[in-house]
């Protein structure tokens, strides 16, 4: 058994060993900063979400051969495959202005993975869902794209966190950090 003078730089060492290299130690939801557990929260939240980000893109780009914010549009769609949404509610959703989103939705509808169709009861409104060939792409790139979600989001997370969002996320778990 180690001397307890020597207990702290072994909690020192395995706390670096779980820190990956280069990056900060995640940000703990109960920290004792100025922050309330909210903010902290939603501190964890962002960096998780730009991890995922950062590393999907070029899985997104050599799979599916689309942007980043264009396979956000697909991934919303693939959650509505046959009846699709209108382009009001993507626009909502995504956070994006409707004139960004209407470029966005005629690249992919040049590239065949999506069609636009006038809204049924509305003509203003315009719906957009995926074609048969979106569908294809996504079932098989989905496997890769779900292993770099969790691995992204295990290599920035903490325990604590990692515990907390298992739930959301489904095979979080079993996603190595390195």
């Amino acid at each position: 058994m180690a001397a307890p003078e020597e207990r702290p730089e072994e909690i020192r060492e395995e706390i670096r060993e779980e820190t990956p290299v280069g990056l900060p130690e995640c940000p703990s939801a109960e920290g004792s900063g100025l922050l309330p557990p909210e903010l902290r929260a939603w501190m964890v939240l962002l960096a998780a979400t730009g991890a995922v980000e950062q590393r999907l893109r070029a899985v997104v780009k050599e799979r599916l051969d689309v942007s980043h914010d264009e396979f956000l549009i697909l991934c919303l769609l693939a959650e509505h495959p046959r009846e699709g949404l209108r382009m009001t509610r993507v626009a909502e959703l995504l956070g994006r202005p409707k004139t960004r989103l209407t470029y966005q939705v005629a690249c992919l509808q040049h590239a065949g993975l999506v069609v636009r169709r006038s809204a049924c009861g509305d003509k203003r409104g315009v719906e957009v869902a995926l074609t048969e060939k979106a569908r294809g792409l996504l079932r098989e790139a989905s496997g890769a794209l779900a292993e770099t979600a969790a691995g992204a989001l295990a290599h920035v997370m903490g325990p604590e966190q990692r515990a907390a969002v298992l739930g959301l996320v489904p095979g979080l778990h079993e996603a190595d950090p390195a």
